[in-house]
């Protein structure tokens, strides 16, 4: 039967490859796999079949142990590692790691040292070039050499290096991930520059996100005026992470020494660097124990991010002498990232402050040997990246460096409009020490003392400890900027341009034990503008709110209100927005069919459920809306990007300006009205619903229309992906499904006498398409169930039954 199904399997991947070359969409560019190897009975893809039953060894000797350690895998397959000491924990932790998400892990840094076209040739050439133009490679050589200083840190990353390799080693070319054997490539050495890199991944999915061009190209043509009026940096209604009022220590700031306006002007129309998706982002909350029903602290966190097969997380506990930490770990990077130990626990949440600044340079000539800077011209540093594409050869580019960082934008023909980047993430920086100590940490003091390095990508670090402290700080190297510093693209040739020093870190945005009862995140505003240094970014604007307004209305909670809260479905947005829609929608305009859709929204309460229409329905007449409203966005002509009004700006647009010029469609001779907007939206949302409707066969339901999408990790192999997942939620919601991203980890820890914690991700422990275990936890997922979480007390622990037993020895 087994077999039967491998050979299902087979025949489907074989069939979407085949569609694949057919369609055009990797032939002449993709190498074509080794089907040969693929179909070999004895070395392909049959060897990558699972079953329930495991084939482990039950005992393994290595060099790099210095005393005995145990791995007991319980029945979801999480290894539980006893060691003696923390190298080998390490040790134990990378091999496992390997064991489990090799492919993932390589392809993943492979991605972040711009080598993708070593394995899926020239296709991923430009991806490749612009990670390395931007320093993804030179920022982790930075952090690399900033670990090599702390001896005792870097000793732990390179044990698990050598775990890792321990598996590598004793791999046959049969044993190898599927993934290698449909691409034709071999894994290789595994060193701490890979966890280096995976790191700075993690930092420019995060931490990279501006919009430098594209305010400076929509300002300049708009004018400052209009830009300033329809791109204000906050608003009223947002509920800061640090709330209002809070007392800071005064700025240190040193003065402006050149008040000139050092944005540059023009229009730029380089293509723009690929950009994660903006709306990535995260929740975490912790309550007092004054707050709940056991009189014990509860901690939460689930952060949103990118769904993929492989999953971004790797469940694990860890058990040493002087601690036993749980939670989730990267694969690739040692110890655990998000989790508890039997004194704290601690989530994280991603910041949004604009730590990424664009600068003109001005050459001196063609070369590009030497720019100018303060009157002078000063030499350029040049390297030459070389990019081993495969089934072509090797391929040379040469990228400039400047004192701001590198020339990520450069035109061949126009080097007037090249420009630097600076970004903190190149900075040189110690994150590993982080996890280091804070995996250890017993109390307000440690964690705190832990975190205090952390530079890069920021984070919202929420804590809460058996002492029944609860504490949040918003931690990362911040620069300090004049105002609107860093919002447009400055002048490269004028040191004003620089970034004034960084914040201290005592001064960076924090609070222990408030009044309320509860700290909590969810990327909004780190501060309000009573916060003595200037931020920018990217915020969210309805998570935040809706979860401090919860939270502001509980007491007696348990660990069963925080789960219904984590996957709480309501849509500030939609209950902001709705009423104002129905008040301009001209009824009398409507078709039958419009009326019907009509009737979804009777007795709606704003919740994004999967079995509703009414979600679905408002979704399609927001984006209309939206799309109409800001026709003049969309008419400005170039390429180099521009920068669209927040929704909720289209929120208080319609509510507070009527009668504004931007209902009037350009591109007709009437003059429409907000009436009209709205009426015309709301015909064009349920014309996308019934054809919808038409080509699917179905109602258009909210789960099946939104279909939510778990893509394999290489975005090709789409047998190995999970699609049009039946699941609810919206980004605005706490709940934050959409179609690619949602929550990659739920966790709950209340932190009484016994440490209780439940936890979940939408995948598997293996990284194998051919194992039961490789999205074995994604229907429980969408169904917004929970795993209760073994945190064994010791080897013995005998709560739950051990699925299989690893015992490795020092040789």
């Amino acid at each position: 039967m087994a077999r039967s199904l491998f050979l299902i399997f087979l025949l489907v991947i074989t069939g979407g490859l085949i569609y694949f070359l057919d369609q055009g969409l990797i032939r002449d560019k993709m190498p074509i796999p080794a089907f040969g190897k693929i179909l070999n009975p004895h070395t392909g893809f049959w060897k990558n079949g699972e079953t329930q039953t495991l084939d482990l060894p039950e005992e393994l000797q290595f060099k790099g142990l210095s005393k005995p350690a145990q791995v007991i895998f319980d029945d979801r397959m999480v290894p539980h590692i006893f060691a003696e000491n923390i190298k080998d924990a390490a040790f134990v932790q990378g091999y496992v790691h390997a064991y489990h998400r090799l492919w993932q892990m390589e392809f993943q840094t492979h991605a972040a040292a711009g080598r993708l076209t070593e394995i899926l040739g020239e296709i991923v050439l430009k991806q490749d070039q612009e990670t390395r133009r931007i320093g993804i490679p030179y920022a982790a050589n930075n952090a690399l050499e900033e670990w090599k200083k702390d001896q005792t840190v870097y000793s732990f990353i390179e044990s698990y290096s050598n775990g890792v390799n321990a598996y590598i080693d004793q791999l046959s070319p049969a044993d190898y991930p599927i993934e290698y054997k449909l691409l034709n490539y071999k894994p290789e050495a595994w060193t701490p520059l890979k966890s280096a890199l995976l790191q700075k991944l993690m930092a420019r999915m995060l931490a990279m996100r501006e919009s430098d061009l594209e305010n400076t190209n929509t300002k300049n043509t708009l004018g400052a005026t209009t830009f300033d009026q329809l791109f204000p940096e906050w608003f009223e209604e947002q509920d800061p992470i640090i709330p209002k009022g809070t007392v800071y220590p005064p700025s240190v700031m040193p003065a402006p020494t050149d008040t000139t306006n050092l944005n540059i002007g023009g229009v730029y129309d380089h293509d723009l660097i690929k950009k994660y998706d903006p709306h990535l982002g995260s929740n975490n909350w912790a309550v007092s124990g004054s707050m709940t029903a056991s009189g014990h602290p509860i901690l939460c966190n689930d952060p949103h991010l990118m769904l993929t097969a492989p999953s971004t997380w790797y469940e694990c506990q860890i058990h040493i002498p002087e601690s036993n930490t749980y939670g989730v770990s990267l694969p690739g990077s040692p110890g655990i990232i998000i989790g508890f130990n039997e004194h704290i626990a601690w989530g994280v949440t991603n910041v949004g402050w604009d730590l990424t600044d664009w600068y003109k340079i001005t050459w001196e000539d063609n070369s590009r040997k030497a720019y100018l800077y303060d009157g002078k011209y000063v030499p350029s540093r040049t390297v030459i990246e070389e990019y081993q594409v495969k089934g072509q050869g090797i391929l040379r580019d040469t990228v400039y460096y400047t004192h701001w960082g590198p020339v990520a934008y450069l035109e061949k023909d126009h080097p007037y409009q090249d420009m630097a980047i600076q970004w903190v993430g190149h900075l040189p920086s110690n994150e590993a020490t982080t996890f280091y100590h804070l995996n250890k940490a017993k109390n307000y003091t440690e964690y705190a003392d832990a975190i205090k390095g952390y530079a890069t990508p920021p984070q919202n670090f929420a804590f809460a400890s058996k002492e029944n402290d609860i504490a949040l700080w918003v931690q990362g190297q911040f620069p300090m900027k004049n105002s609107e510093q860093g919002r447009f693209v400055q002048d490269g040739s004028k040191s004003a341009s620089a970034w004034k020093g960084f914040i201290p870190q005592s001064h960076n945005p924090h609070i222990k034990n408030p009044e309320r009862g509860f700290v909590s995140s969810a990327n909004q505003h780190s501060a309000a503008p009573d916060y003595p240094y200037y931020f920018s970014g990217r915020f969210g604007d309805y998570r935040g709110r809706i979860l401090n307004q919860k939270l502001g209305k509980m007491d007696s909670i348990t660990i069963q209100d925080m789960m219904d809260l984590q996957t709480d479905n309501e849509n500030l947005r939609a209950r902001q927005m709705l009423p104002l829609l129905l008040q301009y929608l001209d009824k009398s305009n409507l078709t039958e069919n419009d009326l019907a859709y009509l009737k979804t929204f009777a007795g709606w309460d704003y919740r994004f459920e999967k079995d509703m229409v009414a979600p679905s329905l408002f979704d399609a007449w927001f984006d209309a809306f939206y799309d109409i409203t800001w026709d003049e966005i969309e008419a400005l002509d170039f390429k180099g990007g521009k920068t669209w009004p927040k929704w909720w700006r289209t929120i208080h647009l319609l509510r507070d300006e009527p009668n504004s010029v931007y209902f009037d469609v350009q591109k007709t001779t009437e003059k429409e009205t907000a009436n009209d907007v709205v009426t015309s939206s709301f015909k064009k949302a349920c014309k996308k619903l019934s054809e919808w409707s038409k080509k699917e066969n179905k109602e258009p339901l909210w789960g099946p229309y939104k279909a939510t999408d778990i893509l394999h990790l290489s975005r090709v192999i789409k047998p190995f992906a999970f699609t049009n997942i039946d699941v609810g939620g919206d980004r605005t919601a706490l709940n934050a499904i959409s179609k690619h991203n949602g929550p990659s980890w739920r966790m709950i820890v209340e932190l009484g006498e016994e440490i209780e914690a439940y936890g979940i991700y939408p995948g598997g422990q293996s990284g194998n398409p051919g194992s039961p275990n490789y999205g074995d936890f994604i229907d429980k997922w969408a169904k917004g169930e929970y795993y209760k979480l073994w945190f064994m007390k010791n080897a013995k622990d005998d709560k739950q039954k051990p699925k299989a037993t690893m015992t490795f020895n020092p040789s």
